[in-house]
């Protein structure tokens, strides 16, 4: 039998049951590589162009750290330690509004929550060694799992999170870096106008990730939240209200639906 992508399945015998100290089996089992699946040269050289795209804006979040005040060590331990660029963007603009520190963290927090529900479905599609998914759970952020879920087979799909992984981290680090010791050099990054930097670049990642009309509606919404309370609200908290967007078009969403099926039954 073969799935949508034209790898064929590996089915286990149905007589082989799980031991005790084994992982229970997949509801959706990941094809392994096969015939149809990718040349690794393809998956690699699309693993870099996201890697290098995105490493490169590193740059944006040095300047934009070390401009809301935070020293050399601080912005560089932030891409080291916490790697996920919308956090790190959140938490250095709520900073640089003179938002409380615990405020500002709680709304980078809220952010990186996504990064768990992308290693749910990542940890069944990769299914590492054991002794290596503490490491790998540092890389995974929305551009490893699209490269990694864009693949055919489990194999390709280890290349591509490895190669996004490790070049999106090299690269991170080191425009932050130098984007830090940038600023330092310049002085005053309002002057010269590069405190927009940062939101520039969150924006122009974020386009063109809504596709559908739902998430665009979300965008949306989410616009108006934190615009509409940011004059009124101690700064990072807009972030947080702006998150039920979310909650909000999926009830007006459900609702149309709902009453779109009770008509259909008349």
């Amino acid at each position: 039998m073969r799935n949508v992508t034209g790898v064929a399945e590996r089915t286990a015998p149905a007589s082989a049951i799980p031991g005790p100290g084994s992982e229970p089996a997949s509801p959706h089992p990941v094809p392994e590589a096969g015939p149809a699946g990718r040349p690794d040269r393809a998956v690699v050289r699309d693993a870099l162009g996201v890697g290098v795209a995105v490493g490169l804006s590193g740059f944006a979040f040095g300047v934009t750290s070390a401009g809301a005040g935070l020293s050399l060590l601080q912005t560089c331990a932030l891409s080291l330690l916490v790697f996920t660029g919308a956090s790190q963007f959140a938490l250095v603009g709520a900073l640089a509004a003179g938002g409380n520190p615990f405020t500002a963290a709680a709304g980078a927090f809220f952010l990186g929550t996504r990064n768990a529900f992308y290693g749910l479905r990542l940890s069944q599609l990769l299914a590492l060694p054991r002794p290596v998914r503490p490491l790998a759970a540092h890389w995974v952020i929305d551009e490893t799992a699209a490269v990694s879920l864009a693949q055919p087979d489990r194999r390709a799909a280890r290349v591509g999170f490895t190669v996004t992984g490790l070049t999106l981290y090299v690269l991170w680090n080191l425009t932050t870096l130098l984007g830090a010791l940038g600023a330092e050099a310049v002085g005053d990054t309002d002057a010269w106008g590069l405190d927009a930097a940062g939101p520039a670049v969150f924006l122009a990642l974020l386009a063109p990730m809504l596709r559908t009309a739902t998430e665009r509606a979300v965008a949306g919404v989410a616009v108006v939240l934190g615009l509409g309370f940011l004059p009124v609200l101690p700064a990072g908290v807009p972030v947080l209200v702006a998150a039920l967007a979310a909650p909000v078009v999926l009830w007006c969403e459900g609702r149309r639906a709902g009453r779109t099926a009770k008509g259909a039954d008349r």
